[in-house]
């Protein structure tokens, strides 16, 4: 070990609080290396800490100096940013182009006196209500989804003066702070090793190296000339601890860590989800039909009527009237409502774009332990290699379970709770731990070094049954003694025989539902501590240990709830095949065949994707071959779904469509997760399923109403131009029309769905909606040009002298049959017969076709060149649109026969 005089370390040490007190990157890096290449003496005098911690005062004077121990990622932009960000969509631009046209039309080239500031003060009208409507509800989603994400905390376990170790949120930890690791954590900050056993620690995030590298104590000594990532007593934020245990010291917390000078750099929008680009092409279909329809609009009229000033400004008119501005609220307003709704059903959403995954999600991934089973693990049985109940087994896996140290699972919690034989067998008087070999993925076992009263070394192993039988060459032959004594136990060579006597023990105990673990041992003569994973051979096998975890009885009702919603369950796990079968059966997942993780690895990832949906159980997988079989079964156009809670599970996580965890889940799990269950237990995620396909079915109502309706009138505005003598409408009544109609949409996030739409994974399809407006679109302009013919034949309104009667017929029919259009469109029912829908659209598209009715007999009639209509136009309307209806439903019923889809 490096030692620094006195005088020396006073002095670097008071440089070091420079530093610590410097918030640049490059003394950031500076510190790490320093506190690298010397003694821990140097770090704890460098950061003004000691071995028992910060104080209290310490601490909270350094968060004010630091700030809290978070990086540059996915955090809400200020209300200013997203208020600008609110404008910011091509329908809004489109707008403020229209809006900036007719300024210059109506107000800057008018005549004195005849400047009309109605077409630009409409517009503006449309851009705020647009804008600021997405704003409160983006604000609102953002403030939601950080509430939300503060429900979920990741913590660590801090050493601070005088409450001693307990556990603090790591957004409160600060440079200097002592913090215990193990198994399972997340590293909490960039530190800096003071003691371990055995640590190792992924740094794939950082360096993309699958493989864990060991993290110890000792200075290493040409720190200097390393990169940061190769100083193998510092831990990096964000990295996770696979195995072992340590206790270090935070060097650099927040932004100063190496995680967060890489996060500045990698900070920004996530790639686009299938769902985002299909809201954009349908965006950008409207905006080509657009450019097409609005000049041919313009050149008719021009043509038709001679007045191409006129034309120009209804062309406007037209165009303000097939943008859908309020596409971009719709969306946000449906993905925020649906992620407050899912929060109070116990779901978390910590991604609004996760929300139409889980509703699109067809498979899902999961593991068996505490999601289909009850998480509850007894010790069932102790047997020695004749399957007989034999004491002396339970002892050797207490002294095992009691002196790891790493991540004690619920097996070891089952066997310790034998507390029972702890004073017994005097643990802790006569056992010293000297050293482990931690637990890893691909051994599947662990072991521990304990120093005998003899002076020997007493190593104690447990694992899987094949992994273990391999490495036991001896077993023993059961005494009569109850003290760990080796000597006085007859030891007998492992034949073909006794291993088939083993397997099939193992075999039947599992067959019982039992998780079997094997334990053997072995001795040395007092030697140097350099045990490794070469020492885990010729060990006598000294029996069997066998724990129940029953299914849930929760988890039968719930598999069968989300087999109805159309989503398969797969499950993907590191347990043997017999276990997973006995538990597939008790809670009804059917399976024909079973894929493990050796066939798996021999597989082409062609002759996985031919196989896999045939398979409904995948055991003994490794970390690595979880995240391949989610990744085959996206390349199978599947949307998947992965649930898991562990270390091994992080991987795949990250790669599902939708990543589900627990919030009781190791740090790592959490933090990949896109959705965070509060209750592990599958019916949670069903209701998650519901919510997320009741958001996506509003979304896509509204994208449908729009794409529709504005094709409709398309057809309708280039029949009436060509036709007519005089504009069908002006433009100031198409604008308000439109704006009517935008407000009496405003309320579709808070309608329900069908529930046979509920009942089938839902995906984007832009098809689908491309047909759907080229189908349904027309059928409003077949009643537009029966309205226009009432107007013109039965109420003679075919000359400009009388246009102001017809263009208050049409304003009232066409805003009247688009709102409709929201009640027709919105099921595949009859509406108002087998179906309804809510209350605040009930209440809002009445009120607006009320307030439609009324606007050509209010005192803004004149200055809207409307006027009354009289009372007989009112049967003929009714008519006009109780046919539009019956004639909708009756397209609808053969598009639903023909395509087997509506929304």
């Amino acid at each position: 070990m490096l030692t620094i005089n006195k005088p020396s370390l006073k002095k670097v040490a008071a440089d070091g609080k420079k530093i610590l007190l410097n918030g640049n990157e490059e003394a950031a890096a500076t510190k790490l290396k320093n506190a690298s290449s010397h003694d821990l003496d140097f770090s704890l005098a460098m950061l003004d800490s000691g071995m028992e911690g910060l104080s209290l005062a310490q601490a909270k004077d350094r968060l004010e100096r630091f700030g809290l121990n978070e990086v540059h990622h996915e955090k809400a932009p200020s209300w200013f940013k997203q208020l600008v960000e609110a404008f910011i969509n091509p329908f809004i631009g489109i707008l403020l182009i229209i809006a900036a046209i007719s300024f210059i039309l109506d107000v800057w080239l008018a005549k004195p006196g005849e400047a009309d500031y109605k077409t630009v003060l409409m517009v503006g009208i449309m851009v705020m209500t647009s804008a600021l409507l997405r704003f409160v509800q983006e604000y609102r989603s953002n403030r939601a989804a950080e509430q939300l994400k503060s429900m979920v905390t990741t913590t660590a376990t801090v050493l601070r003066k005088p409450v001693g170790k307990k556990e603090f949120d790591i957004k409160k930890l600060v440079p200097g702070d002592i913090v215990f690791l193990s198994a399972g954590d997340m590293i909490p900050a960039d530190c800096r090793i003071m003691q371990s056993k055995d640590l190792f620690v992924s740094q794939a995030m950082l360096t993309g190296e699958s493989l864990p590298v060991e993290k110890r104590s000792l200075p290493v000594r040409d720190a200097e000339s390393k990169p940061l990532v190769e100083l193998d007593n510092i831990c990096f934020m964000g990295t996770n601890v696979v195995s072992g245990s340590a206790m270090a010291i935070s060097v650099n917390t927040g932004n100063q860590t190496y995680f967060g000078s890489l996060s500045k750099d990698i900070v920004g929008k996530r790639a686009e989800t299938s769902f985002d680009k299909g809201v954009n092409k349908v965006s950008y279909l409207l905006i080509r039909f657009m450019i097409v329809m609005v000049p041919l609009i313009f050149l008719i009229n021009g043509f038709v009527k001679g007045d191409w000033w006129e034309a120009l400004l209804f062309a406007i008119a037209v165009a303000v009237g097939l943008t859908p501005e309020m596409l971009p609220m719709i969306v946000t307003a449906n993905l925020a409502k649906g992620a407050v709704n899912m929060s109070k059903r116990k779901v978390i959403i910590k991604r609004l774009s996760a929300i139409q995954n889980i509703g699109a999600m067809d498979i899902l991934c999961t593991d068996k332990t505490g999601t289909l089973t009850m998480d509850k693990i007894v010790l069932e049985k102790h047997l020695n290699i004749f399957g007989d109940e034999d004491e002396e087994v339970l002892k050797w896996a207490y002294l095992n379970s009691f002196h790891q140290t790493g991540l004690k699972n619920l097996l070891d919690v089952a066997v310790l709770e034998h507390i029972e034989i702890h004073e017994y067998l005097k643990v802790e008087e006569y056992y010293l731990k000297v050293d482990e070999i931690p637990f890893d993925f691909q051994r599947r076992r662990m072991s521990v070094i304990l120093k005998q009263r003899n002076g020997k070394h007493l190593l104690i192993c447990k694992g899987a049954v094949e992994e273990m039988l391999g490495l036991c060459n001896y077993a023993f032959d059961p005494g009569e003694d109850k003290q760990l004594h080796i000597e006085s136990d007859k030891i007998m060579p492992m034949d073909e025989n006794r291993r088939d006597m083993i397997l099939n023990t193992s075999k039947k105990l599992n067959a019982e539902g039992l998780r079997v673990l094997l334990v053997a041992i072995k001795e040395f003569d007092d030697r140097a501590l350099t045990y490794s994973v070469d020492d885990e051979k010729d060990m006598i096998l000294t029996g069997f240990i066998g724990f129940l975890d029953p299914a849930k009885p929760s988890a039968k009702t719930s598999i069968e709830a989300l087999q109805k919603l159309g989503v398969n369950v797969k499950v993907l796990t590191g347990d043997n095949e017999i276990v997973t079968k006995k538990i597939c059966r008790d809670v009804g997942i059917p399976y024909s065949r079973i894929l493990l993780g050796g066939e798996v690895e021999h597989m082409s990832d062609e002759e996985l994707k031919q196989q896999i949906d045939d398979v409904s159980i995948l055991a003994k997988l490794s970390p690595i071959q979880k995240s391949r079989v989610v990744k085959i079964l996206q390349s199978k156009g599947h949307t998947v779904g992965f649930m898991g809670d562990g270390i091994n599970d992080a991987a795949a996580l990250r790669d599902a469509d939708v990543g589900i965890s627990v919030d009781t889940a190791v740090d790592i799990a959490k933090e990949s997760a896109d959705i965070i269950l509060l209750e592990k237990d599958l019916m949670v995620l069903r209701k998650g399923v519901i919510y997320g396909r009741r958001t996506f079915g509003n979304i896509i109502k509204y994208i449908k109403m729009t794409a529709s309706s504005n094709f409709g009138n398309m057809f309708s505005m280039l029949g009436a131009s060509a036709f007519l003598p005089f504009l069908p409408m002006l433009p100031v009544q198409i604008l308000i029309q439109n704006l009517l109609y935008d407000v009496s949409q405003i309320s579709i996030p808070w309608d329900t769905m069908d529930e046979e739409f509920i009942e089938q994974p839902k995906k984007w399809d832009a098809s689908g909606i491309t047909r759907f407006m080229l189908y349904i679109g027309p059928i409003s302009s077949i009643f537009d040009y029966a309205t226009f013919a009432v107007m013109f034949f039965v109420f003679k309104a075919n000359s400009p002298a009388h246009q102001q009667l017809f263009q208050s017929g049409w304003f009232i029919e066409g805003l009247l049959s688009q709102t409709l259009i929201v009640h027709m469109i919105r099921t595949r029912k009859i509406p108002f017969i087998q179906s309804w829908a809510t209350t605040p659209i009930i209440a809002l598209t009445s009120l607006i076709m009320v307030i439609g009715i009324l606007i050509p007999f209010s005192p803004f009639a004149e200055s809207l060149k409307m006027q009354p209509l009289p009372l007989i136009y009112f049967p003929w309307l009714i008519g006009i649109l109780t046919a539009y209806c019956i004639l909708t439903q009756l397209v609808k019923t053969w598009y639903i026969k023909k395509f087997d889809q509506w929304l």
